[in-house]
């Protein structure tokens, strides 16, 4: 997401294609900064010709930065002098005759103007310090003749591509592996990152002078894993592309980048991440919920067992005092059943617990349905419940009800309303409203609380929850409501 600094909003006027393409710009242009040393800066004309502001900046990770300060949010105004404005002017590359310095330090300044169209859209300025340019060799070479291609392709608008995709993931860094391949797609210069990780893949030979496409199916097949039939496909691609390969013991990333000159494809730089630990890091993970997601299964199976027996046991019951209180447990054992269930498809730590709330309704409907007829029903939205507190809540709520059913109504018939609402501290409040015959004359919660099994497990809960219990008569009619609030924040 391309972030303007509130300041300088007022100061420029990006459209939609301007934008996502200084988003794509910004999406790599991280490899251009690492492969030619140096610190980026992305100026944009204003509503004023004249003037021009930096939005977004980068700095190498390859060699030292020649910005110590960030200069995003500042403007070049009216200054013909500045590379930027001769850039923009000239819509031609311009630099520095010699190194100047920059508090002290030798800089050479290029400025890249992005052309569009014919039209400026922007301008790159890259400042490279070279008081900390790296000893030249093989690999320093290919950076800068690589850098110098992007360079260039930046300022015909070839970089980044007009087809470019947002990525999947982070693109990979430079210094994590780099391949340029020649038109024809064989190797020809690995850094030595990239020749590692190809010999994780399981190459023996070398990989500068190989036809990468093949080699990799190659090494795929050899390992026993699918072939992918469309490698060949994102290499070819004339737009930027990325593609993993796995061998099942080691797999790689690649971001893929063809290299164009005067539009005509000139090679490829691929720019690859080992993710052999990361991909085996993600098997555990799938691993570790589907064991979690097995053991909720089978705790909920155990636990419909158990109401099963219970039920079993309450109509062989002679006592209706001993019948009732069965029925109460094993309304507590589903109340649990059911969070269990739900947890055994939740790939997350919290659950929408609207779906028990509604269960847990038909439940109370039923249990009452043997001595009247109960309407339950479920007015708003519980919202997402940590699973923490998805258990307690739902013993709570089927406390609330049976108590609703069998004191309010009287086992009778009539109306049950649970009306949840999430407050805007975080925390939620749950109120449990039956139409039934109300509280008796001089209730009091406290002494209730000692005497009834139901308002001792609310009350016990609610305590572990830090969470506040009120049951008072009903303000708008007859009978009683209980609120509860439980904070959902730590």
């Amino acid at each position: 997401m391309l972030r303007i600094p509130a300041d300088i909003k007022p100061h420029i006027q990006l459209g939609e294609q301007q934008s996502a393409y200084f988003e794509a710009l910004i999406d790599d242009w991280h490899i251009l900064a690492d492969l030619s040393f140096s610190d980026l800066i992305l100026w944009v004309p204003g509503i004023d010709d004249n003037e021009f502001y930096a939005i977004a900046q980068i700095r190498p990770t390859t060699g030292p930065t020649a910005l110590e300060d960030d200069v995003v949010g500042e403007a070049i105004c009216y200054d013909p002098e500045h590379l930027v404005t001769q850039a923009y002017l000239s819509s031609q590359i311009c630099q520095t005759s010699d190194a100047k310095l920059q508090a002290g330090i030798p800089v050479d300044v290029w400025a890249v103007p992005l052309m569009m169209a014919g039209k400026c859209w922007g301008i790159i300025e890259r400042h490279t310090n070279q008081m900390g340019m790296r000893a030249p060799g093989d690999l320093e070479d290919h950076y800068l003749s690589i850098a110098d291609i992007l360079m260039s392709m930046a300022w015909h608008g070839e970089f980044p591509d007009q087809g470019h995709g947002r990525l999947t993931s982070a693109s990979p860094a430079v210094g994590e592996g780099m391949v340029l391949l020649d038109t024809a797609g064989v190797v020809e210069y690995a850094t030595p990152n990239a020749v590692t990780a190809h010999r994780k893949l399981g190459l023996t030979t070398d990989l500068v002078g190989e036809p990468l496409v093949p080699l990799i199916m190659e090494l795929t097949s050899r390992s026993g894993n699918p072939v992918d039939t469309a490698l060949s496909t994102h290499f070819r691609s004339p737009t930027s592309d990325e593609v993993e390969v796995d061998t099942g013991h080691s797999s790689v990333f690649m971001r893929i980048l063809p290299l164009t000159r005067d539009r005509e494809r000139i090679g490829t730089l691929v720019i690859l991440r080992d993710t052999t630990e990361l991909r085996r890091r993600e098997r555990q993970l799938v691993t570790k919920d589907a064991t979690i997601r097995e053991i909720h299964h089978r705790v909920k199976n155990n636990l419909q067992t158990v109401s099963a027996l219970l039920r079993l046991q309450a109509r062989r019951m002679t006592s209706p005092e001993a019948a009732d209180a069965l029925r109460e447990a094993m309304a507590r054992v589903q109340a649990i059943a059911v969070v269990h269930e739900i947890l055994s498809y939740s790939m997350t730590g919290a659950m929408v617990f609207d779906d028990v709330a509604d269960r847990l309704l038909r439940l109370a409907g039923d249990l009452a349905t043997e001595r009247g007829h109960v309407n339950a029903r479920r007015e708003g939205t519980f919202g997402e419940v940590p699973a923490a507190v998805s258990t307690s809540l739902s013993l709570i709520l089927t406390e609330l009800c049976q108590n609703a059913i069998k004191h309010g109504m009287a086992s009778g018939s009539g109306n049950l309303l649970v009306r949840p609402v999430r407050e805007s501290d975080g925390s939620l409040s749950v109120s449990v409203i039956d139409d039934g015959r109300g509280l008796p004359q001089g209730f009091h919660l406290d002494d209730k609380a000692r005497t009834s099994l139901g308002l001792s497990i609310v009350t016990t809960l609610l305590e572990d929850l830090h969470g506040t219990f009120i049951l008072e008569p009903n303000p708008d009619g007859a009978g009683a409501v209980a609120t509860v609030r439980i904070p959902l924040r730590s």
